[in-house]
């Protein structure tokens, strides 16, 4: 586990943690007691606004491994992702005397998560390249990239396929994708978000998620279907 240097108090960094609530997004006193109820990783953080250094830890523990998947989709570099995710962590931390449950733990991380690696790809300049981690991520079990291949493509490979195999092909498929297909894609497949949270995490509605995984799986598939038809691995755009 990572080691912190925390914070004692709530500075400037804590806007990073809770920019996407604004006023469309205020809830009642009711709807927060009804996260706090149903999400124990809410419960936990709750904790940590009350400076409980073990619930924070323990938040670290449960999020850190997911976090870094996702955030190395992202930008590409599997260092720049720990580092991007220690980033979080830390924006969590400093902002934990302003929490307020607005959404289930889980959203309320990833929308940080998506804002950070967005300034991350801001400042640079080269392509990203997406190196999917060799292990399953997330909370959807076993396989996951056999279960986006299935979902992109409605088929399976004739044949069973290595894991690295797997990963190959997934990760070139998802590189022909844009910044917002690919980040809907990993949150619905990897993170089993629904399009409500996924929406609330990338400031969209949820209609709008509909419509940018509706086109990222028509993408998928064209860029899948040589692959399996014939064995050509997919190739990322240039460009």
């Amino acid at each position: 586990m990572w080691s912190f240097d925390l914070p004692t108090s709530a500075g400037a960094d804590s806007q990073g943690a809770h920019f996407a609530w604004g006023s469309t997004l205020a809830v009642s006193e009711s709807s927060a007691l009804a996260y706090e109820h149903r999400d124990p990783d809410v419960r936990l953080m709750l904790q940590v606004r009350d400076d409980d250094a073990g619930a924070f830890e323990e938040l670290v523990l449960r999020y850190q491994d997911r976090l870094v998947g996702v955030l190395d989709h992202l930008v590409g570099s599997r260092e720049l992702a720990e580092d991007l995710a220690q980033e979080v962590f830390l924006r969590v931390y400093r902002a934990r005397h302003s929490y307020k449950p607005q959404a289930k733990f889980a959203t309320w991380l990833f929308t940080i998560a998506n804002n950070v690696a967005s300034n991350a790809r801001r400042s640079a300049a080269r392509r990203r390249e997406v190196n999917l981690d060799a292990r399953a991520s997330g909370p959807l079990g076993a396989r996951p990239f056999e279960q986006l291949v299935a979902a992109a493509s409605g088929q399976m490979p004739a044949r069973q396929l290595a894991h690295a195999e797997m990963r190959d092909i997934v990760r070139a498929a998802l590189e022909t994708l844009n910044e917002r297909q690919r980040m809907a894609v990993l949150l619905n497949k990897f993170e089993g978000m629904s399009y409500a949270d996924i929406a609330a995490t990338m400031e969209l509605t949820p209609m709008a998620i509909k419509s940018l995984l509706t086109r990222a799986r028509v993408n998928l598939r064209v860029v899948l279907e040589p692959y399996l038809q014939r064995g050509e691995l997919p190739a990322a755009e240039t460009g």
